[in-house]
């Protein structure tokens, strides 16, 4: 999926699929038993086409044969963070095209100083740190920690077990 056509229409219907997410309790329950109860509300505290998403690179993650609780616990809270304001649907839209097509701009707004049309970009940008230290206060293991912090990273080397790890679940969330 290379083509800047293709790429619209898979985002498109990406969109369209977060605007009609749901979640089953069942779903959330059966998850969320490799989680500390603090890290299942940090879960629970995620919009719900968030934890739709979550609950997709788990899937994707157990699929391939990944069974490690700190990877699949990245898995349910990497975008947690996002939680600390709702996104709506129509930023939400422009942060992924912006970062296709326009990364630089995308830089710019995520950096200034928030002002009410720009903290959802500055949301977006600052929340795999926040997530990573909501999820570190709620128990969860300094791997998946590292993991959420880094998960928006651009990696070029796989020397230890976290890059390898990172690698992984950065494939698992561009897939979902």
């Amino acid at each position: 999926m290379s083509r800047p056509s293709q790429i619209i229409c898979y985002r498109v219907g990406q969109f369209l699929r977060a605007l009609t997410a749901r979640v089953s309790a069942e779903e959330v329950e059966q998850a969320t038993r490799l989680l500390t109860p603090e890290a299942r509300a940090l879960f629970c505290r995620q919009a719900v086409q968030d934890q739709r998403h979550a609950l997709a690179v788990y899937r994707t993650l157990r699929q391939a044969g990944h069974t490690d609780p700190r990877l699949l616990a990245a898995a349910l809270l990497h975008d947690a963070g996002k939680a600390a304001g709702r996104l709506p649907s129509f930023y939400r839209a422009a942060i992924v095209l912006m970062g296709r097509f326009a990364p630089a701009a995308l830089a710019r707004l995520s950096q200034d100083e928030p002002a009410f049309w720009s903290r959802p970009f500055i949301l977006h940008a600052r929340h795999p740190e926040r997530g990573a230290r909501w999820a570190q206060e709620a128990g969860c293991s300094p791997l998946t920690v590292a993991l959420i912090r880094r998960h928006e990273e651009k990696t070029t080397h796989n020397q230890s077990e976290e890059d390898q790890f990172l690698a992984i679940l950065q494939a698992a969330d561009s897939a979902n």
